[in-house]
């Protein structure tokens, strides 16, 4: 294939390491979209550590380097580069893989409000090339990635998959967009597609547009902990737990054709978070209002908050990393790489 491959680096730190799992992927060869992102590269690692041959659909840049896959101990993983908004790069990826897990995807939400003609190109196109190039491969699962942002602003909790779809941001609208195309893949060809839709997942390597890792660094460095919003409720979920529900998703006979939310059904405010952070940090710091990071009131999200259970039920998947031993790993992480983050930028 052309464009291919191989991965070859130093070992990721002990904090980085997966949790075991034991699945039936094993020899089955899986293409990953969004492969060198945050959850893309935890799926990675956790796949080839359950035996299976990963293709690594990664965005192409002109260095020639599998963002955060650099530097990890994957043997045998062939990382391609490639252009999710085209449907040739899209359909040569898919060739000869059985499973296909799809998280390449735009999802920076202030971003969104800038360009949103690129999310629906990256969001909504993307994904059409993949289920069709899956369709065409005679692909036995897709699994496809939404996120809890597709619910909007809570009109109960816990969220179970029942709960109406409300587009708050030109992202959520297009993950919406792409959740649909998903569906009608399913009912209208067959296609063996489920849809995760992970709340809200952080731990290493995840970039400081995220609440956690931006106030951890900003927590390490000096002056105030700026914050947007700080009373929305958000439902953490461990990035190791989140690939465990990918993998889950995609081994379950009894997921094709669903919606399955992934989260902890644990609700924490942005504030209390910070507070947190904090506390076991050691640090004092004021925490201020920062404008910029402020959504629109009408865009903000004001509570999310999983009901897993469908899950849970399908596929056995619980979170198995507590929250506050996830942020311990993440300060590590980030401490590590303050050299080349940049606490003191919003990132959108």
């Amino acid at each position: 294939m052309h464009g291919g491959m191989r991965v070859c680096g130093h070992g990721g730190s002990a904090s980085d390491a997966q949790l075991p799992v034991t699945s039936g992927i094993s020899g089955r060869r899986v293409l990953v979209t969004g492969a060198g992102g945050f959850i893309g590269s935890h799926l990675v690692q956790l796949l080839v550590a359950e035996g299976a041959e990963v293709r690594a659909f990664v965005h192409y840049n002109s260095r020639g380097d599998a963002a955060h896959l650099e530097g990890l101990n994957l043997p045998g993983v062939e990382v391609v580069s490639g252009e999710i908004q085209d449907p040739f790069s899209v359909r040569a990826a898919v060739e000869g893989c059985s499973t296909v897990f799809h998280l390449a995807a735009l999802i920076g939400i202030p971003y969104s409000y800038v360009a949103p003609q690129s999310y629906v190109a990256t969001n909504i196109s993307g994904t059409l090339n993949v289920l069709e190039a899956a369709r065409s491969a005679d692909v036995q699962r897709v699994v496809h990635t939404s996120t809890s942002e597709t619910y909007g602003t809570a009109r109960y909790t816990p969220i179970d998959e029942a709960h109406p779809l409300q587009g708050q941001s030109p992202y959520s609208a297009t993950k919406i967009g792409a959740d649909k195309l998903a569906e009608s893949y399913w009912r209208s060809f067959g296609l063996p597609v489920t849809t995760l839709r992970p709340f809200n997942t952080f731990g290493p390597r995840q970039s400081l547009r995220a609440v956690i890792p931006t106030i951890i660094a900003q927590a390490l460095g000096d002056g105030p902990i700026r914050l947007g919003s700080r009373t929305p409720v958000r439902d953490f979920t461990f990035v190791e737990d989140t690939a465990r529900a990918f993998l889950a998703a995609g081994t379950s006979d009894a997921t094709v054709g669903k919606t399955l939310n992934a989260g902890s059904g644990k609700g924490i405010t942005i504030g209390e978070l910070a507070d947190l952070i904090l506390e076991m940090l050691g640090v004092e710091r004021e925490i201020v209002t920062d404008d910029d990071r402020v959504r629109p009131e009408a865009s903000e999200v004001f509570e999310l908050l999983a009901d897993a259970s469908r899950l849970r039920e399908l596929c056995g998947w619980t979170p198995q990393v507590p929250l506050r031993d996830g942020l311990a790993r993440t300060a590590e992480w980030v401490e590590r790489n303050m050299a080349v983050l940049k606490p003191g930028v919003y990132n959108v």
